[in-house]
């Protein structure tokens, strides 16, 4: 089914047009979302996108590609569990009722502690550096130099210019430098 097909369907709330938008985009969802959300929140996270789709499809004008829609919502969302995470940074959680579930974690005997919370306290800091970029250019970032995509592909999922993406991440990485280094972290 071609996208404009699919659009009309999904505005009409036609099940089968939902379950080819699920079977298309949710494995894309998913990987985008692992990025940004705990492996516990995935699915909750996965299920929040496409209730957002569900719900706003019929506002959805046609201006970007639904893909480029749905890629925003992904990274809203995304986003709205990073702050949260960053508000409630402690979450008291019973491993031993997991476990038995089948879903706890075993310690591993060889693991430093000290340092995961180090790298963790770092990784913390460097989110917080990357707040202070502008929304464009921590998403530039993101999709370079996190989800490694190509400069045509980004290009392509954010509908500009080939050489615009180019010289806007060249310039948001000098940023990101900068205030890395103001902060002792690079």
């Amino acid at each position: 089914m071609n996208e404009k097909k699919l659009i009309e369907k999904l505005k009409k709330k036609d099940k089968n047009a939902f379950e080819e938008l699920y079977n298309t985009y949710a494995p894309k969802i998913y990987v985008t979302l692992k990025k940004f959300v705990d492996q516990s929140e995935i699915e909750d996270a996965l299920q929040e996108v496409f209730y957002k789709i569900f719900k706003g499809i019929h506002t959805f004008r046609g201006d970007s590609k639904l893909s480029t829609w749905i890629y925003q919502i992904t990274i809203n969302v995304g986003k709205d569990y990073i702050r949260k995470k960053i508000k409630n940074p402690v979450e008291n959680i019973d491993l031993t009722e997991n476990y038995s579930e089948g879903l706890g974690i075993q310690p591993e005997a060889d693991v430093n502690v000290s340092n995961e919370v180090l790298d963790e306290m770092e990784m913390d800091k460097i989110n917080k550096i990357m707040e202070n970029l502008s929304e464009e250019d921590r998403i530039l970032i993101k999709l370079r130099d996190i989800d490694g995509l190509s400069y045509d592909e980004i290009a392509k999922k954010l509908n500009k210019p080939l050489g615009s993406v180019k010289s806007r991440l060249h310039y948001a990485r000098k940023k990101f430098q900068k205030l890395l280094k103001e902060e002792n972290l690079a």
